[in-house]
């Protein structure tokens, strides 16, 4: 019988993902309930020798490493397998400290390094064996404790991407427009005097595609392996789905979500404006009394629930009140071969 602390979502997630039955997924709780209080017992009463435990494929056995044979008869009382290694669980994880420092002084072509207890090591993975090497090499570590890997794997920050939120550009900030697709690539619009084509962010990580400024104010940035998603972040944090991109009329309500002001609002007053700013002209923007600052560039403007287009510029501010720019999502679409992200 399941504990009736599992939540019958978790049995339902975990026959499906792992293709067990529930009277499989109940055992194995069970199993793995006991095998995490035999665990902390056993890595408290074994101290320096103890190199590391992890269950078996069907998690119907605890195993248990160290480097003491004589700990042995011990472990088996708890009904854990021991297992004999060479290397303590500190070792190990000393190693992979070195490899974190020396990743963190210089870039490395290792996409991940870990402390590997079933094979009492520490495994690089890289896109080449020499790249992996190369990371031990600069560690100064012992070459007969790592494991290099040539593998294809490429980890990503799974970061929703939300309109009206922060994104960095070194150490500028910028707003995300809307949440957009390119193929399979999602990404998100934003205005063009944020970044050049090539210029790299953080927060979501991403790269400009391309950018247009001035004569324009419009952008876009790939973010491979983030969730794109139909939200701008609207008052007090709640969010507003995004269900298209139909222009509202002048004299129409619209608000702005940017990462300085947050939810600000007012009226479409002008369409088809033209702005001079110092690095130039920008054409074809609309104007609105929605106030907005430095660090919402790039930010949503929405009317109800169709996205209108990202903040350019302005005058004023969210104190006094001001009037604010934004560059028409539906014309940044179109140039880049975009699909907005709607609900």
């Amino acid at each position: 019988m399941a504990d009736p602390a599992t939540p019958p979502s978790v049995i339902d997630a975990l026959e499906r993902d792992l293709g067990l039955t529930e009277r499989q997924v109940v055992t194995r709780l069970a199993n793995e309930q006991r095998a995490a209080a035999t665990e902390a017992t056993l890595t408290a009463s074994l101290g320096d020798s103890y190199g590391g435990s992890w269950l078996n494929a069907d998690a119907s056995k605890l195993m248990v490493a160290t480097t003491d044979a004589a700990e042995a008869p011990a472990i088996e009382a708890k009904g854990a397998q021991p297992v004999v290694v060479g290397r303590t669980l500190a070792q190990l994880t000393s190693v992979k400290d070195q490899l974190d420092l020396a990743a963190q002084k210089g870039k490395t072509g290792a996409s991940l390094w870990y402390v590997d207890v079933t094979t009492n090591s520490v495994v690089i993975l890289a896109a080449t064996q020499e790249a992996g090497e190369a990371l031990a090499a600069a560690a100064g570590v012992d070459k007969g404790v790592v494991k290099v890997a040539v593998s294809t794997e490429s980890p990503q920050p799974f970061m929703d991407i939300i309109g009206g939120s922060a994104f960095y550009i070194g150490s500028s900030r910028c707003s995300v427009g809307f949440s957009v697709t390119r193929g399979s690539t999602p990404g998100f619009v934003t205005a063009g005097h944020c970044g050049r084509a090539g210029s790299r962010t953080t927060n979501p990580t991403g790269t400009f595609q391309g950018s247009s400024f001035p004569g324009n104010d419009y952008a876009w940035v790939a973010a491979p392996g983030h969730n794109a998603t139909p939200y701008v972040r609207g008052s007090g944090g709640a969010l507003v789905t995004v269900r298209g991109s139909t222009q509202a009329s002048v004299g129409a309500s619209i608000c702005r979500s940017g990462s300085t002001t947050g939810w600000r609002c007012g009226t479409i007053q002008q369409h088809n404006a033209s702005v001079r700013y110092a690095q130039g002209t920008v054409s074809g923007l609309t104007r609105t009394s929605a106030c907005a600052q430095p660090g919402d560039s790039g930010g949503s403007f929405i009317s109800g629930s169709q996205a209108q287009g990202v903040t350019s510029g302005g005058s004023g501010n969210c104190s006094i009140g001001g009037t604010t720019y934004h560059q028409p999502v539906n014309e940044i679409l179109s140039a880049y071969g975009l699909t907005l992200r709607t609900g």
